[in-house]
């Protein structure tokens, strides 16, 4: 297919990134250790761990894993942890192990965690301990053989290890009493796995080193087998993005985003691992004052979030007086970045926010904007290296540019398919390798893509498409809203009718100021017809807008 994003790519960029020049992930940390191994690595709660320390506590841990009975090469291991230091550790040891991460949601009920563990097999488990009264409510119908458990503080350098482990458990009384009486302390993991180095395990492109199940929104929660070959491609192709902006050794990236989500796992923590990267991980990013505190301390020179998150940034006392002179790189996905928060956050950091795409199946990433864009242009960016992106129609006929249709991705970061779901996998995944994402775009005549919204979003007025996302823009345009959501409710004279759920920024704001400002930007049929305030909207996790939730009563 003809690439006109290729004309657009800024220079250097290649147009194909070379996948065989390393094995498997393993394979590219132990290089990033060679390469960088006394600078930092991974900092938290004022714990810094260098690339040799990361050597040494993964070999452990991996030695340990692989002397547990019963634990075969490609079997799988859950973490369940937000992001603190025994995460990354726990996600390369599983790997030199040469087992397969399974990334499980602390926040997970135990609805959803027993289908998580069922579902993918899981032999071991990695779980803090305020999440060990939801797992042992499950654990006897699951296939989870070993348990080990962590503490906030537990790598901390003391004695602030032992106070804040105290002060969790005792003072804030945030760990639910539990009874797991077969489990092992991660530390006590780490000592018994000392001494005794991991056996390095061969694994090649086609083995799984990700079970990463689908945020469940569209229904129940998948697992998309990543390979060593998808995460390597998608390493590979952000490297080559990101090239003409980093130095190697000397990033230091912000991660709120929880390292379960693939966005934060590939982006963050193997992207930015690969190219000798300082990661700062924030165990708690909706403690807005607590992340603007710990931003203020920390000269950073790159971030990435969602939309809702650089919005809850901005709107929360302190942001000003951030020291942003390092910032270079401001990246949003995981939801559409709205131009409102792109405009004030690039006016008040001097750093545009860029936007990218991507879906867990693709490992994430599929379009960048390039980081050489002077300000927020809408689109989702172009294709990355070595990636075709088609609209397709219903047929699969790829459309013409400017034309409107289903947004399809083919390349080498598209997963192998869902784990023992082969119908699920036929629903997205053609015979020629095209992957349907569910999402509307057109292409320009430049060979950027925009997303126009779902498929399962569109709101159909009187046989009109009405899109959500753009709905929501124009009314986060206005001053006096701080988060909207937008959603369709069934009417009898026109099929739907649109409906906007509001959080006020501006307590004085009212139903007619919000009309009279959509009637300035829109079409008469997509102004809402119902306004609706509330004090929050919901969110997954990651603080992407659940619209489906926006459907149930406050």
């Amino acid at each position: 297919m003809d690439k006109v994003w290729l004309k657009s790519y800024p220079p250097g960029i290649p147009e194909e990134i070379d996948i065989d020049s390393y094995q498997s992930v393993t394979d590219i940390f132990e290089q990033a250790i060679k390469r960088f191994g006394d600078k930092p690595c991974f900092s938290n709660l004022g714990t810094t761990l260098t690339y040799d320390e990361m050597d040494r506590y993964t070999d452990q841990l991996a030695s340990y894993l692989q002397n547990l009975p019963g634990m075969d090469k490609g079997d799988r291991v859950a973490i369940m942890m937000p992001n603190v230091l025994q995460n990354p550790i726990s996600i390369f040891a599983t790997l030199r192990a040469g087992f397969t991460v399974v990334n499980t949601n602390p926040l997970y009920t135990a609805r959803e965690l027993k289908h998580q563990l069922t579902d993918s097999g899981a032999k071991v488990i990695i779980v803090m301990e305020n999440f060990c009264h939801t797992l042992e409510a499950v654990i006897a119908e699951t296939p989870v053989q070993h348990v080990i458990t962590t503490q906030l503080g537990d790598l901390l350098r003391f004695p602030k290890s032992v106070i804040v482990n105290l002060v969790v458990k005792y003072v804030k009384k945030m760990v639910p009493a539990f009874s797991l009486p077969q489990r092992v302390t991660f530390k006590n993991a780490l000592s018994q796995g000392a001494g005794k180095p991991h056996r390095p395990v061969p694994c090649g492109h086609d083995d799984l080193a990700f079970l990463q199940y689908t945020g469940g929104t569209t229904g129940v929660a998948k697992g998309a087998m990543l390979t060593h070959r998808n995460m390597i491609a998608n390493m590979q192709q952000a490297s080559a993005w990101i090239k003409n902006v980093v130095e190697d050794g000397k990033e230091v990236i912000i991660t709120a985003l929880p390292l379960y989500h693939i966005f934060s796992l590939t982006a963050n923590c193997l992207t930015f691992m690969k190219v000798g990267a300082l990661n700062y991980l924030i165990t708690n990013p909706r403690d807005m004052p607590g992340f603007i505190k710990e931003l203020q301390g920390v000269r950073f020179t790159a971030i990435t979030g969602v939309n809702t998150l650089f919005n809850g940034l901005m709107n929360t006392p302190g942001f000003e007086n951030i020291d942003f002179s390092s910032l270079k790189l401001s990246l949003g996905g995981g939801m559409a970045v709205q131009q409102p928060v792109a405009e004030r956050w690039q006016k008040l950091t001097g750093t545009p926010l860029l936007e990218a795409y991507g879906l867990t199946e693709t490992s994430p990433a599929v379009c960048i904007n390039p980081l050489n864009l002077k300000e927020y242009n809408g689109a989702i960016g172009l294709p990355v290296p070595s990636t075709e992106v088609s609209v397709q129609d219903d047929e699969g006929n790829i459309l013409p540019r400017g034309e409107t249709g289903e947004l399809c991705v083919r390349g080498p970061q598209v997963m192998k398919g869902y784990w023992q779901r082969p119908d699920e996998t036929d629903k997205v995944l053609s015979s020629d390798g095209w992957l349907k994402t569910g999402d509307v775009a057109q292409m320009d005549e430049q060979g950027y893509f925009r997303i126009v919204d779902r498929l399962k979003d569109m709101i159909l007025v009187s046989g009109f498409n009405v899109f959500p996302n753009e709905i929501e823009t124009v009314i986060a345009s206005h001053d006096g809203v701080l988060e909207v959501g937008v959603i369709g409710e069934p009417n009898r004279e026109s099929g739907e009718i649109v409906k906007a759920v509001i959080v006020k920024k501006d307590p004085t704001l009212d139903e007619a100021a919000v009309i009279t400002h959509c009637r300035e930007f829109l079409a008469a049929y997509k102004i809402p017809k119902i306004i609706e305030f509330r004090d929050e909207l919901p969110k997954t996790n990651v603080g992407k807008i659940l619209r489906r939730e926006l459907r149930k009563p406050d």
